[in-house]
């Protein structure tokens, strides 16, 4: 297992541009973690102060104030911390509920496995974000709701994606001998296949937490997200348009956050990508 988690490190430091994702996420976890002791004003995140309203980037503050004087530069970084867990969580949830409904489906045959994927399908057949939108929506504005609203959108794509592996997995010699040998399918599963098919699924989380963060920011935009004083990063954008174009600083530091992290993720993914499946390229077509 050490040799082979070193050959992936290995290949994957060679892909600059994965290299490059890899920075950023551990640039976010790092901003997330040492918020208190990185934030220039880390008082001031909740709190208003008027005197110091919309100033423009630079002396004691590193990227302006907003509306409420409040320092933007150490908002983002707690807003780091908002972001980080809104999406660790809502992919881990999916992943939970979305994996083993995968599994059973593609292990099985006859009704439950049906059952199974026309209830992931009911839920595919509706945008994501439209789905996300009207749960939060239902729910109302706060961060546990928001995690379930992700978390209930981004499940069964993980069930699809395990239910299509598990089904090329189970028709392998080995798995049929394995069977054969008086092995209970439970442990076929868990032992054999699940080991199998890890791959992809840690390229769909990689992927699924980019995705999540930008979905997030635009429950946030929207007002659905954590409610103020809460620093998250799509509610910024939001209270920043009446200020644009003059406080031009107030969406950008937010946006290009945002953009970054996302970036940096999905880059991260391509990568993890190309080095776990060596069948593919980033152009997504096959190996010669």
């Amino acid at each position: 297992m050490g040799s082979e988690t070193a050959l992936v490190l290995r290949k994957l430091a060679e892909d600059r541009l994965a290299l490059i994702g890899l920075l950023i996420v551990l640039a976010l976890i790092a901003c997330a973690i040492l918020a208190p002791w990185l934030a220039t004003h880390p008082e001031a995140v909740t709190e208003i102060n008027p005197a110091h309203r919309l100033r423009p980037p630079g002396g004691e503050y590193l990227m302006g104030t907003d509306r409420l004087g409040a320092d933007i530069y150490s908002r983002l970084l707690f807003g780091a911390r908002i972001t980080l867990v809104i999406s660790v969580v809502a992919v881990g949830v999916a992943v939970v509920v979305g994996v083993p409904l995968g599994l059973v489906a593609g292990i099985t045959d006859g009704f439950v496995s049906s059952a199974i994927m026309r209830l992931a399908d009911i839920f595919l057949a509706v945008p994501q974000i439209v789905l996300a939108i009207a749960i939060a929506q239902t729910l109302g504005p706060s961060l546990p709701n928001v995690i379930l609203a992700l978390s209930a959108t981004f499940w069964p794509w993980f069930t699809r994606l395990v239910y299509a592996e598990t089904r090329a997995v189970r028709n392998e010699t080995f798995i049929e001998a394995t069977l054969a040998l008086g092995a209970s399918p439970s442990r076929v599963v868990w032992l054999h296949i699940l080991p199998n098919i890890i791959s992809p699924i840690i390229v769909r989380i990689t992927l699924g937490l980019g995705f999540t963060i930008l979905t997030a920011a635009a429950l946030g935009f929207l007002g659905l997200g954590a409610p103020p004083p809460t620093p998250e990063w799509g509610r910024t954008i939001a209270e920043s348009r009446e200020f644009l174009p003059d406080a031009w600083w107030y969406a950008a530091a937010p946006g290009l956050a945002i953009f970054l992290v996302v970036i940096g993720f999905n880059m991260l993914g391509d990568g993890l990508r190309d080095v776990l499946d060596p069948r593919t390229r980033r152009t997504g077509r096959p190996r010669d």
